[in-house]
C-alpha cells in the first residue's frame, strides 16, 4: 500500500487539500497492489487526508477482491499506528511497516517497496494521471484502473503473438 499525491486543476479544485509533506494541493490516490505491481485497490481522497486513515477501506476491497488471501501487507512509514494496525488486523492483515536503514546515505532500495512505487512511476507515465483533471473522484478510480489493464494488456499480447 502506498499513496501518491495529484496536482489539483480547477476542475478538481473544490474536493483539492493540501499535502504538507510534498507542499502540494490536490487528491491523493491511495493504492494497494499485488506481488507483481498489479492493482488491487484505490481509493481517492483530498490530499490532506492521511495514509493511515485509508487502510480500512483498502484492506476490505483487497480483501473483496482476493477471497480473503492476503495474509501480509507491506507498507510505508505514513502507516504506522495503533489504528492502522487494528484496522487491518480486523480484516486479517499484518501490516509490515518497512522503514529505512539508520544511516542512510543517497538512494536505498527498500525491500518489497519498491513493488508499489514501480506501479506508482507506471501510473504517472499515463498522461491523463499526471495532475487531477477529474470532477469526481470514482472517475479518477476508474482511470486507474484502465491504466492498469492497458500495462497488463501489454504483457500479454507480445507473449499471445509469438505462440
Amino acid at each position: 500500500m502506498d499513496a501518491r499525491t495529484l496536482r489539483s486543476t480547477p476542475e478538481s479544485g473544490h474536493r483539492a487539500g493540501y499535502d504538507g509533506h510534498k507542499r502540494t494541493k490536490g487528491s491523493k490516490a491511495h493504492i494497494a497492489v499485488d506481488t507483481l505491481g498489479l492493482l488491487l485497490a484505490i481509493a481517492v481522497t483530498p490530499a490532506s487526508e492521511q495514509e493511515r486513515a485509508q487502510v480500512d477501506e483498502l484492506c476490505a476491497a483487497v480483501q473483496e477482491e482476493t477471497d480473503n488471501n492476503v495474509e501480509i501487507a507491506f507498507v510505508d512509514q505514513g502507516y504506522t499506528g495503533e489504528a492502522a494496525a487494528k484496522a487491518a488486523a480486523d480484516h486479517g492483515i499484518e501490516l509490515s511497516v518497512v522503514r529505512l536503514p539508520g544511516a542512510k546515505k543517497g538512494f536505498v532500495l527498500l525491500p518489497r517497496r519498491w513493488v508499489v512505487e514501480r506501479s506508482n512511476a507506471w501510473t504517472s507515465r499515463a498522461r491523463r494521471l499526471a495532475r487531477d483533471y477529474e470532477r469526481l473522484p470514482n472517475v479518477l478510480e476508474g482511470l486507474h484502473f484502465l491504466v492498469f489493464v492497458i500495462i497488463m494488456l501489454a504483457r500479454v499480447l507480445p507473449n499471445m503473438q509469438s505462440a
